[in-house]
């Protein structure tokens, strides 16, 4: 026992753990996971998760691996399904493989990269599902009886599943998002702080029945490994989790490990089990900020006021380079609210949700503290005046950082911190004009839809938007914009765009403008010819309550020194046929961008125009047989074609016809190769692709 004392004292031990959790990230990153799965035909599993959707239910499964389900039901059939499988249900499924792709827009959300940090590597779209048997398991039994109590809590319901089960997604998205934005999402994920209340109250309890300190701290052990159960092992409370039970272990045998290394050997543990788990946001959160306050202890001196400041201090600069390198977004009033809402979620909201998921006829009590929290939050979103907008930094710039905020914490000289940091300024400044003087054109993935970004130096120019087409009385959600285009936009640097051009009023070009031009900084949009239809009437609305300038029918534009030309003048009885035809020269090279413009169009710009050896086409109407003529290819003999197309799209497109006639051109199409960006430097083009 003294021999692995001493050892576990030892803090190179530590070192080489870290080395070890860093080889084991970097192996399991650079190579695929297989599925134990190769079809899902009446497959038998444990359903170990129920989540209500607004297309059905989601379902965590488990048999020989993890596989997520989703199982599309109308919303009146939602809650029969729950009345009749329950959490520890043994199911057999059948359904259809989803592919599981990563992300086709640059420096977005990582779907496949979040699944796999969870252990999750397929997915199946539900067609039937059957219960064999209910569940056995005596630990399974005990949740569903705390879960089906806390959905008695109608109007607290979503705080329940956050703050007691580690589930948050049936919290509102905006009030969700309005809490990412004001740096206070981390108090609604089950953390250190949450686990420490519990423990309390645990501690009171066992205090009251006079156990011994040795059975009390088993008795804390068992329940955090049944709570983490509970919580289907969600990443930031296993972190909490293990490294509690290190801390009582440490404790109880004397081993004298520092906290910060108990916090290394959670870490390691974790990894273990899974190396990709490092992925996960919750946990680079809940890891990092723990390693700067465990550290740096010493700094937290005074009264409780005093020490909430420089917790929510630390907290805030610890955290920063993972809210800036996920959302590109920094609110530095979330340092002030901070101090407001963490003892308000701690020592108002908190107990008043155990309070009421005890006594449920106090949920009405419970929702009001609820309800003051959320609208102080969307207030608090709606003051910009500290918000800044970070593009995609250099990893090295954040190595840096780190070391600067442990200069400033530390008792380094003054001397090398001014060195240090200017250093660090130096490199944010050239990361700053690199990003600023970088010109590019970027064809965005959005589906069966058109966008594309044009910077030229630092100014911008947008063609189209993308859009979902509703169908019926399907429910569209602005997906495109919210999680795709605007995180894009400011991770390359754009705090606006300068010009918003519509190739037409299709809702496949322009579904999305009436949502980027209300959440994103829009200067001016250009409609094309022809008459207004209904989808560009009512953007138009939005841009007169925005002060948006708008024009109609123009021939050319200046943006810097670059001129783009609207070769369709001539008004046509169909709105494709009406399309605005861009071309302009960029370096040197000429770009021509055909919206969904068909033959029609295309031989009366033949007749007014010479374009010939075009450098990059974007093909009309995402390669459909209606345009991309022989005789118009031959004229213009494009050197790349570009076309942007949904994957497996429900209209063939692209035309096996068109691809034939586009043969002598490299062909790039955003169903295959996602999101297409084309750099220019030394009168070159340089060809990035961000395929699935």
């Amino acid at each position: 026992m003294k021999k692995l004392k001493i050892i576990l004292q030892y803090n190179y031990l530590y070192y080489i753990l870290v080395f070890i959790i860093a080889i084991l990230y970097i192996i399991n990153s650079n190579f695929e996971h297989k599925s134990l799965y190769n079809d899902f035909n009446q497959k038998e599993f444990i359903i170990t998760r129920i989540t209500e959707k607004d297309y059905g239910i989601k379902l965590d499964l488990k048999d020989k691996e993890k596989v997520l389900g989703y199982y599309y039901l109308d919303k009146g059939k939602i809650k029969g399904f729950k009345r009749v499988y329950v959490l520890g249900d043994k199911v057999v499924v059948t359904g259809e493989k989803i592919e599981i792709d990563k992300n086709t827009v640059p420096n977005t959300f990582n779907y496949k990269k979040h699944l796999y940090s969870n252990k999750i590597y397929n997915a199946i779209n539900i067609k039937s599902i059957k219960k064999i048997s209910d569940d056995q398991n005596f630990i399974y039994k005990i949740k569903n009886k705390l879960v089906l109590r806390g959905e008695k809590l109608k109007r607290s319901k979503p705080y329940i599943n956050s703050l007691l089960f580690g589930d948050n997604t049936s919290i509102d998205q905006d009030t969700l998002d309005s809490y990412r934005e004001n740096g206070i999402s981390h108090l609604f994920a089950i953390s250190g702080l949450h686990i420490a209340i519990f423990i309390y109250i645990l501690n009171i309890i066992l205090n009251k029945i006079k156990l011994k300190n040795s059975l009390k701290n088993i008795v804390i052990i068992l329940f955090l490994l049944f709570y983490m159960f509970v919580t289907n092992f969600t990443s930031s409370v296993t972190r909490a989790g293990i490294f509690t039970i290190l801390i009582i272990i440490n404790n109880s045998f004397n081993l004298n490990i520092s906290p910060k290394n108990v916090l290394i050997l959670t870490l390691f543990i974790i990894s273990v089990n899974n190396p990709l788990s490092i992925n996960n946001i919750g946990l680079q959160y809940s890891f990092i900020v723990t390693l700067f306050l465990i550290v740096f202890s010493s700094k937290i001196k005074g009264n409780y006021i005093k020490k909430l400041v420089i917790v929510s201090l630390i907290a805030f600069f610890s955290s920063l380079p993972i809210t800036a390198n996920n959302f590109y977004s920094i609110n530095f009033l979330s340092i002030i609210y901070n101090l407001f809402s963490v003892p308000y979620v701690s020592f108002i909201i908190m107990p008043s949700i155990i309070i009421s998921y005890i006594i449920p006829v106090l949920d009405n009590l419970s929702y009001f503290f609820i309800k003051i929290f959320e609208m102080t939050s969307s207030a608090i979103r709606e003051i910009s005046i500290l918000k800044i907008n970070i593009c995609k930094t250099n990893c090295i710039i954040y190595i840096a950082y780190y070391v600067i905020l442990c200069l400033v914490l530390s008792k380094i000289t003054n001397k090398i911190k001014v060195i240090f940091t200017t250093v660090f300024v130096l490199l944010i400044s050239f990361n700053y004009i690199c990003m600023k003087n970088n010109s590019f054109i970027s064809f965005i993935d959005v589906g069966q839809g058109d966008s594309a970004l044009i910077k030229v130096k630092n100014k911008s120019l947008m063609i189209d938007t993308g859009g979902i087409v509703m169908y019926k009385n399907s429910k569209y959600t602005h997906n495109l914009s919210k999680n795709k285009t605007i995180p894009y936009l400011k991770s390359m640097g754009l705090t606006k765009v300068d010009t918003l051009v519509l190739t037409h009023g299709d809702a496949d070009h322009m579904g999305e403008a009436k949502y980027l031009v209300s959440n994103f900084t829009v200067k001016k949009v250009i409609f094309n010819i022809g008459e207004l239809n209904t989808l560009e009437k009512d953007l138009i609305k939005t841009l007169e309550e925005k002060n948006v300038k708008y024009y109609q029918n123009i021939s050319k534009l200046k943006i810097d020194d670059t001129r783009f030309y609207f070769l369709n003048t001539r008004v046509y009885d169909n709105e494709n046929d009406n399309s605005s035809v861009l071309y302009f020269e960029l370096n040197n090279k000429k770009f021509l961008f055909m919206g969904d413009a068909s033959t029609t169009t295309e031989k009366e710009i033949l007749n007014k125009y010479n374009l010939p050896d075009i450098d990059v086409l974007k093909v009309g109407h995402h390669g459909s047989k209606t345009s991309s003529s022989t005789e118009f290819i031959d004229e213009i003999n494009p050197k790349y074609s570009i076309i942007s197309v949904g994957k497996n799209n429900r209209y063939g497109h692209p035309n096996k016809e068109v691809l034939n006639n586009l043969r002598n051109s490299k062909i790039y199409r955003t169903d295959e190769d996602g999101s297409i960006m084309f750099k220019i430097t030394n009168n070159k083009l340089k060809i990035e692709t961000c395929s699935p």
